[in-house]
């Protein structure tokens, strides 16, 4: 079955556009455990929104689960997992997190509710919601 997700970077971190361009990335360096736990959930399929945090707060395009959970390489200590992902498209227009806010279907997506996790579920309505607001 698959699951649907959302991930936030920093785009002066790294970028929708560094993705394109890279056409895959490990998700490294998530340092939070109900991110990493949410990691280790995703699977190979799986559909996800990639959102901007910073200054944008919008999510700008769509991406896939091309790797299911596997150590980080990146971990020094601890026990930290990491995915790999592609780029599958971008959104015609960026959905804001304050339009995300306004809508009523969304208002319980833990975007809104726990702004700061970096790695969340979706219900695959609030997923086909979210990008039907970037493609109208």
């Amino acid at each position: 079955m698959k699951n649907f997700w959302l991930v936030k970077q920093e785009p002066s971190s790294y970028s929708w556009s560094d993705f394109l361009a890279e056409g895959q990335t490990a998700w490294t360096g998530v340092r939070n455990y109900a991110a990493r736990n949410n990691l280790r959930k995703m699977r190979e399929g799986d559909e996800v929104l990639f959102y901007h945090s910073g200054e944008d707060k919008a999510v700008v395009g769509i991406a896939k689960i091309t790797q299911s959970p596997y150590p980080d390489p990146t971990a020094k200590e601890g026990d930290w997992s990491a995915v790999d992902l592609a780029p599958v498209k971008a959104l015609r227009c960026p959905v804001a997190l304050s339009e995300i806010k306004h809508n009523p279907r969304l208002k319980n997506i833990q975007l809104v509710r726990q702004s700061r996790l970096s790695v969340m579920p979706l219900a695959e309505s609030e997923f086909r919601q979210i990008v039907k607001m970037g493609t109208a």
